[in-house]
This record gives C-alpha cells, sequence and structure tokens, in this order.
C-alpha cells in the first residue's frame, strides 16, 4: 500500500493544479453550484465568488455505489475509493461484486495473501463479456484458492459474537460467510447531485447519469457533461476522449460542432489473464442480431506465450460475413490491453484482417497473436478455385509422375 502511495504521489503532478495553471488555466478550488446556465458560485475559504460565462462543463465523475443491505453500515465496508488505506491485510476479505473492479480486488487481495470470497448474483463474472471468457477468469480464480461464489444473492450482513458475517441465499438456501473484513464492488454512480442539475430541471437517464445528446449538451445547449456523469463508459480515457468533444464544441458551437464519435471503445479488465476489448463481442452481436463471423487463436501455439509460460487465452475477432472488416476484438491473456491496439487502430481507419496478416511483427513477441489470428481467418476464406488451378498448374510443371519418369530425372540430374 506504500508502494501504491508512492506511485499515485508520482502519477499526481499529470494532473494537478500545478501543471493546468502552467497551461494558463484559472483554477478554483472550492466549492461549486450551478446558479444559472451562465452563472457558477463557487464558495472558498475566502469567500464566494460569482463565475459568468458562456459555457459550462460539468465532470462531476462518479462514486462507488453502496447497496442498501441491511446491516451493511453497522459491520462498515470497504469500497475502491478507501481501499487504499489499509495498512493491514485481512485475514479473511468477501468482495461483493463480480465486475471488472470487484474482480481486480479479488485476485490482488488473494495474491497479497488473504482468504477472498468473491460473491455475485449473476451466474459467471464479468457478464458483459462472452462465457468462455468468464470460465476462464473464474478456472484461474479458483486455482489460486478464491472462493467464487456465483448466483449468491446478498440478504444481510451481521456482526455475533465478535464475529462479522454475510448471509447469502443460493438456490433457496441460506449460506453464510465469515469475514474480517467487505469490499463492496457493485458498480458505480454518478455524482449528480448538489451542484445544482435539479434546481434548473436538468433531467438525468435510467442509469442515473446526465442526461445528454450526441454533442454531450444537456438540456441547455451551453452546459455540457463528460466522462463517468455522462456516461455511458466509466473509463479514464473515454473521460479524456468525452472531454475534447465537449471542450470544443463549447468553444466554437454555434458555428460548428461535433457528433461524439463511440464507434471504437477499448478496454480492459486487468485480472490475470488480462481481458481486453473493442467493439463487438459475440453474445452482443448474437443479442443485436448482427451478422457475423467468428475466428478464434489460442495462445497455447504461440512461441512467446510458451516461453513466458503464459500460454492460457485466446484471441477472437468478429468479421462481416466474407470479409476481412473487423467488428469487435476480445483478448485474453497475458498483456491483452496492449495487444488490442493494434485492432484498435484497424478498426478505426477501416483496415481488415488482410492488412495485419501483411504486417511484419517481430518474432517472437505477444503480438505475433494478431497476425495469426487473421492468419486464420484468411486460411477458412482461402480461395478455393485459384487453389485447385494453382494445383493443376504445379502438377503440369512437375510433368507425369511414376518411375519412368523418375528415373529420367534422376539421369538428367547425373548428367548435369
Amino acid at each position: 500500500m506504500e508502494r501504491v502511495q508512492r506511485v499515485v504521489q508520482e502519477v499526481a503532478p499529470h494532473d494537478s493544479v500545478e501543471r493546468y495553471t502552467g497551461l494558463g488555466v484559472e483554477v478554483i478550488e472550492g466549492t461549486a453550484k450551478i446558479m444559472s446556465p451562465w452563472t457558477v458560485a463557487v464558495t472558498t475559504a475566502a469567500g464566494t465568488r460569482t463565475l459568468i460565462t458562456r459555457s459550462i462543463v460539468i465532470a462531476a465523475g462518479a462514486r462507488p455505489f453502496v447497496p442498501p443491505i441491511p446491516g451493511l453500515a453497522e459491520v462498515g465496508y470497504l469500497t475502491s475509493d478507501n481501499i487504499w488505506a489499509l495498512r493491514a491485510l485481512p485475514p479473511r476479505l468477501v468482495v461483493l461484486g463480480g465486475g471488472p473492479i470487484g474482480s481486480e480486488l479479488t485476485q490482488t487481495f488473494a495474491r497479497l495473501g488473504s482468504r477472498v470470497t468473491q460473491v455475485e448474483m449473476a451466474p459467471r463474472l464479468l457478464m458483459r463479456e462472452d462465457p468462455e471468457v468468464s470460465e476462464l477468469v473464474m478456472q484461474r480464480f479458483r486455482a489460486e484458492g478464491i472462493q467464487v461464489l456465483v448466483n449468491h444473492q446478498a440478504r444481510q450482513f451481521v456482526s455475533e459474537n465478535g464475529e462479522k458475517a454475510l448471509l447469502a441465499e443460493h438456490n433457496g438456501q441460506d449460506v453464510r460467510i465469515s469475514f474480517d473484513a467487505v469490499l463492496v464492488a457493485v458498480g458505480r454512480v454518478a455524482n449528480t447531485a448538489g451542484y445544482g442539475l435539479e434546481e434548473l430541471g436538468i433531467p438525468t437517464t435510467r442509469a442515473r447519469t446526465v442526461e445528454t445528446n450526441e454533442y454531450l449538451q444537456t438540456l441547455y445547449p451551453n452546459i455540457y457533461a463528460a466522462g463517468d456523469v455522462a456516461g455511458p463508459f466509466q473509463f479514464t480515457h473515454t473521460a479524456a476522449h468525452q472531454a475534447w468533444y465537449a471542450a470544443v464544441n463549447a468553444l466554437f458551437d454555434p458555428f460548428r460542432k461535433f457528433k461524439t464519435d463511440y464507434s471504437v471503445i477499448p478496454w480492459s479488465t486487468f485480472v490475470d489473464p488480462e481481458v481486453a476489448r473493442v467493439g463487438l463481442n459475440e453474445q452482443e452481436a448474437r443479442e443485436k442480431d448482427i451478422p457475423h463471423e467468428v475466428t478464434v487463436y489460442g495462445l497455447d501455439d504461440l512461441d512467446r506465450a510458451i516461453t513466458d509460460g503464459e500460454a492460457c487465452g485466446f484471441v477472437k475477432v468478429l468479421t462481416v460475413p466474407g470479409k476481412d472488416r473487423i467488428l469487435g476484438v476480445t483478448i485474453v491473456g497475458e498483456h491483452a490491453g496492449d495487444l488490442l491496439a493494434e485492432y484498435v487502430l484497424a478498426m478505426r481507419h477501416g483496415l481488415g484482417l488482410d492488412k495485419i496478416l501483411s504486417t511484419i511483427h517481430i518474432y517472437p513477441t505477444l503480438a505475433e497473436a494478431n497476425k495469426y489470428a487473421a492468419g486464420v481467418w484468411k486460411k477458412a476464406h482461402a480461395p478455393k478455385q485459384l487453389l485447385a488451378w494453382v494445383e493443376r498448374f504445379h502438377a503440369w510443371r512437375r510433368g507425369p509422375a511414376g518411375p519412368a519418369a523418375e528415373a529420367s530425372t534422376q539421369e538428367g540430374n547425373i548428367t548435369s
């Protein structure tokens, strides 16, 4: 944890007041409230200051969602915000939630030495990913000694005789799970209260984010929202992506504005094996009834993965039927997020699997997996008629087969 804090301190200057001040930004530290579409009141230690502006960008972020489970507040709980303050390892840790954050922290604490029980109400972990992805991750977790409890509904937290426990329900049966600490990781909720949205009547979505249009404008065209507070994705890189659109549209509307492009959004879940994805996966394509073909290359065939002892996982590519145009990619394995970048670039600029196949990749690297996946696709789409013609052509070039022809060839070679 001390190392975590050192890294945080080293990274902090990238988003510091000093950096932005140096870039020419006026930074005011205080509590802000939107008073009207053109005024913001900021309360600081020196008093209240009213800012008058043409445009406002809301970037209030999100916070961990804490479900109203009876007894949770009484036993005390950790979230992804405050867990970094721990300085003693919990001997027994319950992680509530099977999404990316819950899964990442589950494996982290298990490898640090906690006996971890992960509780998820859904039938598998990482429900947004394809079933075989979830299964591979769950197998690894269980192999590392993690107790993964899916289809378990948390009902109540109790503390009896100094022992804390979670009471859950599984297939109609009561399950009691004792613990020393509980981490709540069931998602994050946008910060939409306390700074004037309610008073202005700015609506929120069913996902409890600020409602915006395709230009990131709210009910008031000069008030924009970006990042976790706007959704639909809660990633740092997506927030930066939206920030560009919000800032440019705020500066240049009504002369010019740009629709936010969500067509190629990548993400990664930093478990081991790592899970990374861009575009459609197989379950989404089926749900949306989008025609697709699936190509899979297993990392157990890759020399570098074998050498590193990480020959676990796969590259799965969805393409338009009969064409090499990429609809989506899922990679499971070592450095999956890094490997995905090649596909993100390809999708963003309309490059297909043929282009990836014809690109030289260094041997031996994990990046070769992308080339080999393209090779699997190419083999499945080999031009059969052309190959049959080539076969006949080379048979003709070889000449008639048989003992006499072979003897004649040998005699000719000796003469030569």
